[in-house]
């Protein structure tokens, strides 16, 4: 993939990479076009191409910037109820929750995720590659790694961290993910927090541990 050395100054990086994100995120990666994401973010064409050698390029740079961003959230997020579990359900019930309510929340960067999904034929393979990597393994694999810890503490009963990870994600956020057409409309607190609840007990009925019914301290 065509790179270039990032000549300019920095404040027109920033402003081109905000530009990006919305446009990508309206426009599609196909119909996005750098002379749209030069007008948005106020510069000229030539002043994007000094930052960026081109579309695929900037596309690749926002997307990973993106995803890392909500990555980072997620990460957080385990670290706060995953970390020191004082009562099972409770905890992945709050951070099925929490997890679900940073995804919904995530404006424009959630709008770059939709654009990817709905092209995903259109992207190039590498920078797929990429944001999958920086974004949802990156995810699946730090909750495997908690649920591994959880299961060292008699918590759980889980053999195989990724694909208990997925099951969690399954049970507890693709519900919303589909009803919010992931990120676009709004989904009740209500229906979020149910969908959460009902997901964990069903992954506790699979994977609870002989400690799991109890507060851990």
């Amino acid at each position: 993939m065509a790179t270039t050395g990032g000549a300019g100054r920095p404040e027109k990086r920033k402003a081109i990479t905000r530009a990006a994100t919305t446009v990508f995120g309206r426009e599609g990666y196909v119909r996005a076009s750098m002379d749209a994401i030069a007008a948005e973010a106020g510069v000229s064409k030539r002043t994007v191409y000094n930052h960026f050698a081109d579309k695929e390029t900037l596309f690749l740079s926002v997307a990973l910037q993106n995803s890392a961003e909500l990555t980072e959230r997620i990460r957080e997020l385990m670290a706060k109820y995953l970390d020191r579990v004082v009562d099972l359900r409770r905890d992945l019930t709050d951070f099925a929750i929490e997890r679900a309510n940073a995804v919904l929340s995530a404006g424009e960067h959630g709008a770059l995720g939709r654009a990817i999904r709905a092209e995903v034929a259109n992207i190039p393979a590498d920078v797929l590659e990429a944001w999958l990597e920086a974004g949802p393994v990156a995810s699946q694999r730090d909750l495997a790694q908690h649920f591994a810890a959880l299961t060292g503490r008699g918590l759980l009963a889980v053999e195989d961290g990724e694909l208990a990870a997925e099951q969690f994600t399954l049970l507890t956020f693709h519900g919303v993910a589909e009803r919010s057409f992931w990120g676009a409309l709004p989904v009740a607190a209500e229906e979020v927090e149910r969908i959460a609840a009902a997901g964990v007990d069903a992954f506790l009925r699979i994977h609870g541990g002989p400690g799991a019914g109890r507060p851990a301290g």
